[in-house]
C-alpha cells in the first residue's frame, strides 16, 4: 500500500512501524514542542503531496495534532484507539506498538477537517446521548470515537471533533445506536 501523503509522527519507532506497515514517508515532530523548521517542512508538504497527521493516542498527540492543525490547514487525521496502540507488556502506548493491520486501517480512514463546520450535533444531544456526564460518559465517548474514526476525546473535545469533522445526524445517530446495544451485551 503505497501512501502518497507524507505522514507527520512523533518520532522514529512511528516511522519504523509506518514503514512495516505501508509505503509512505514520514515527517518526525521529535517531540511535542514542534520546532518551526520542523512546522516549515511540514507546510512544504502539505504544498507538495499533502499531509496526514498520526500521532500517538495520548496527551501529547493531541497537543501535537493540534499545534500542526493550526499551522498547516487542511492536513487529514487518522487515529489510532487506544487499545489497538499499546504495548504487549502495557507500559506504553503509541503508533509504534501498533499492528500493520491497525496503522493500514488508520491511514485509510483518514479524514479532513472542514473549514466551514456548521453544527449537526449540539452538546445537547451530547448530554442526551449520555456522552456527557453520567456513569458510563467516559466509555461511551471512547467507543464512539472508534465507531466514528475521530479518536478518544473528553466530552469538549467531543462536540469539537464532531463539528471539525462534519459528522452528520445519522453518522452520529448510527455510531451511537452500536455503542448502546453494545452495552446491553
Amino acid at each position: 500500500m503505497k501512501i502518497k501523503e507524507i505522514i507527520v509522527v512523533e518520532g522514529k519507532d512511528d516511522t519504523t512501524a509506518i514503514k512495516r506497515a505501508v509505503n509512505a514517508d514520514t515527517i518526525e515532530t521529535n517531540g511535542s514542542a514542534v520546532p518551526a523548521a520542523v512546522i516549515e517542512s511540514i507546510k512544504l508538504a502539505q504544498e507538495t503531496r499533502g499531509v496526514i497527521v498520526f500521532t500517538d493516542p495520548d496527551y501529547p498527540g493531541e497537543r501535537i495534532r493540534h499545534i500542526v492543525a493550526g499551522h498547516v490547514p487542511d492536513c487529514k487525521h487518522a487515529f489510532l484507539p487506544k487499545h489497538e496502540a499499546i504495548e504487549k507488556r502495557g507500559r506504553g502506548v503509541g503508533v509504534e506498538h501498533a499492528s500493520a493491520e491497525a496503522i493500514r486501517k488508520a491511514l485509510k480512514d483518514a479524514q479532513t477537517v472542514e473549514k466551514e463546520a456548521v453544527e449537526q450535533i449540539s452538546k445537547e444531544d451530547l448530554v442526551d446521548a449520555g456522552l456527557i456526564g453520567g456513569a458510563q460518559a467516559k466509555e461511551r465517548r471512547k467507543r464512539l470515537g472508534e465507531k466514528l474514526r475521530i479518536g478518544y476525546t473528553n466530552g469538549k473535545q467531543l462536540y469539537n471533533r464532531l463539528l471539525m469533522f462534519q459528522i452528520t445526524q445519522e453518522q452520529f445517530a448510527q455510531a451511537l445506536k452500536e455503542v448502546l446495544q453494545e452495552e446491553r451485551t
